[in-house]
């Protein structure tokens, strides 16, 4: 199995750019409502839990260094929900609860997955 790169993982570093590429160029400037929506909602899981798994790993909470796993993926995705969609709402008066977001999480999260479980599989480059 291939050690999980946290802060260097490729998917991370690309969920992280299109976030940002999206939210201070592209959602000032265009009118969709799924740019302006759900875009980045897609990328929660790949692009935060790889630097939570990281402070856990620095911290001794996390004690190895494979791929997140697909409890890890669910657990943050109920706690990102509930904090997000819920809590800062409902209780906070932050944001507006929406189901679709959730989806979104989810559905990131999924693909995330996926991504990494497939990616921990693949055999190394050869150098050469």
């Amino acid at each position: 199995m291939k050690r999980f790169r946290y802060l260097g993982d490729e998917l991370f570093l690309t969920a992280t750019t299109c976030y940002a590429i999206n939210r201070w160029l592209v959602k000032p400037l265009v009118a969709s409502p799924f740019l302006r929506g759900q875009f980045n909602d897609l990328l929660l899981i790949p692009a935060a839990l790889p630097v939570v798994l990281w402070v856990q790993r620095k911290t001794g909470l996390r004690t190895e260094d494979g791929v997140p796993s697909w409890c890890e993926i669910g657990l943050h995705l109920l706690v990102w929900s509930a904090i997000c969609e819920f809590i800062g709402p409902v209780w906070l008066h932050r944001g507006t609860s929406d189901p679709w977001d959730v989806a979104a999480y989810g559905a990131g999260g999924v693909a995330a997955g996926i991504w990494w479980k497939h990616r921990s599989k693949a055999k190394p480059k050869a150098d050469g």
